[in-house]
């Protein structure tokens, strides 16, 4: 474990993003830092301008690391890099990643754990695979509101319908099919994706599936086998609403109630 005597953390947050379950993994550990507060553009949904300062992209979440023993800040960027590398460097952190080897097959080709292959492969798959299908959804959703001008809505809804009848929902049947899979076949018995603990991979899926769950937007994207989501797909709604009450998930939600008055996990 790294020297982190003296590291100061800082989440730069921004109100409606992935920022939200970075403070969830940072209260779940307990560990200390400080906030630096931004706010997207009440009508574009954007994030400021000053962002492009934090971070070429302008993307949140972004974490900043200073230290008397650092010639420089590390800063850091995207969900998953930020998980790993607070659970390899920090005191206590590693708890949650499982266990890498099984006994007597360290290093050795196929020698990992199931937990930790799933938790691997799982920290990929939520940028690379599962955020796509969601932000289309949430594209075509925002193709039927009310910001959509009433004299082309009715366009912009058919168009919207079609996306999500073709493309968002089939993609999404086969996500939450292989996520309750993976829950009915957690190692040991366990009742999150990698196990009977909490994993990063547990943080990185939470903001989004909180996300969906709260604008009931799983219900809503089609008919389901079974009648509805909760029905078809129990045990991940099961999950879903347990996440909304892990300690560092709600501690996350009060830090920011404190900060901003108020929270929403939306923008």
């Amino acid at each position: 474990m790294a020297d982190t005597s003296g590291a100061k953390i800082t989440l730069h947050w921004l109100n409606g993003s992935r920022s939200q379950g970075t403070m969830f993994m940072l209260e779940e550990l307990g560990l200390p830092y400080d906030v630096d507060l931004h706010h997207r553009d009440p009508k574009t949904k954007l994030s400021p301008p000053e962002a492009d300062a934090l971070h070429p992209l302008g993307k949140f979440p972004i974490v900043t690391i200073t230290s008397p023993n650092l010639p420089s800040p590390i800063r850091l960027a995207e969900s998953a890099f930020i998980i790993q590398y607070i659970t390899e460097h920090f005191p206590g952190a590693r708890r949650l990643a499982p266990a890498r080897w099984n006994p007597g097959q360290e290093d050795k080709l196929g020698g990992e754990t199931e937990s930790w292959m799933r938790y691997q492969y799982l920290m990929y798959y939520v940028e690379g695979s599962y955020m796509v299908t969601q932000l289309l959804y949430f594209f075509g959703w925002v193709m039927k509101s009310n910001e959509v001008p009433w004299l082309i809505r009715p366009i912009t809804s058919f168009i919207a319908n079609k996306l999500i009848a073709t493309l968002v929902f089939p993609n999404a049947k086969k996500h939450f099919t292989m996520l309750e899979h993976y829950l009915e076949t957690s190692p040991e018995g366990g009742s999150y994706l990698c196990g009977p603990k909490l994993t990063g991979a547990d943080i990185m899926l939470a903001y989004p599936l909180l996300t969906g769950l709260a604008l009931n937007a799983f219900e809503d994207m089609g008919t389901w086998e079974r009648g509805s989501f909760k029905e078809t797909f129990p045990k991940l709604q099961a999950y879903i609403e347990g996440l909304s009450q892990e300690p560092g998930w709600k501690k996350s939600v009060e830090k920011i109630k404190e900060l901003e008055g108020s929270f929403s996990i939306v923008p």
